[in-house]
């Protein structure tokens, strides 16, 4: 069953080399992101994972945890996070899950339902665990994106995302290639009246484009 936007995420128990716990649990309060992977010691994830812990003063500023998964075990996980801090610059100190059993693989929708890990496997057997899915305060999906295994992933794409959907919690929009400190929009739900009521001046650009200052 896929996995939509606004679907609470499966709570499951999850083993990694920081520990055993349930997904719900590592999320709490906070914002989370959960990003995949499809092997341990791979030259693309190898740097993503270094540019995710580079971040690590960034996601604390906006309340995000983060979490790796990869279909290799505890004990490679541990291995290979020297080789990150090597090629990255900056100790992991994220967790990562170690779904041998592809639990967290097929219940993301990331594998269907049939898949399994052939002997002599390589990273092609799991190229679908390539997702990034931000995760809200209520345990709801937000955002998600898959890229294919040649395409390293922007995380200063996925900070923005996250910028935007924490501005967006303050019940407005954000137009294409937002940024924090610019202008959002005004939903189409709200009146004139009542936007500017709410948020005082406004551009009305088209009859349903209204831009305003974003709220603090």
């Amino acid at each position: 069953m896929a996995l939509r936007i606004n679907d609470t995420i499966p709570n499951l128990n999850v083993t990694t080399d920081q520990g055993a716990f349930d997904l719900h649990d590592f999320v709490g309060d906070r914002w989370a992101i959960l990003f995949s992977h499809p092997k341990d010691f791979t030259p693309v994830c190898t740097t993503e994972f270094g540019a995710v812990a580079t971040l690590k003063d960034e996601w604390d500023a906006r309340g995000v945890k983060v979490i790796g998964v990869s279909v290799d075990g505890v004990e490679d996980h541990v291995k290979w996070k020297g080789d990150i801090q090597t090629a990255g610059g900056a100790e992991a100190t994220f967790p990562i899950i170690a779904d041998e059993g592809l639990e967290v693989s097929k219940a993301f929708d990331m594998l269907p339902a049939e898949a399994y890990l052939p002997d002599g496997r390589t990273p092609a057997d799991s190229a679908t665990v390539r997702s990034v899915f931000i995760i809200g305060p209520d345990k709801q999906l937000k955002l998600s994106m898959t890229y294919p295994m040649t395409v390293g992933r922007n995380f200063a794409e996925v900070l923005r995302a996250v910028d935007a959907l924490q501005m967006t919690g303050k019940g407005v929009a954000t137009p294409a290639d937002w940024q924090v400190g610019q202008d959002v929009i005004i939903p189409t739900t709200v009146s004139d009246e009542d936007a500017k009521a709410k948020f005082g001046e406004f551009d009305k650009i088209l009859p349903y484009l209204r831009k305003t200052k974003a709220p603090a």
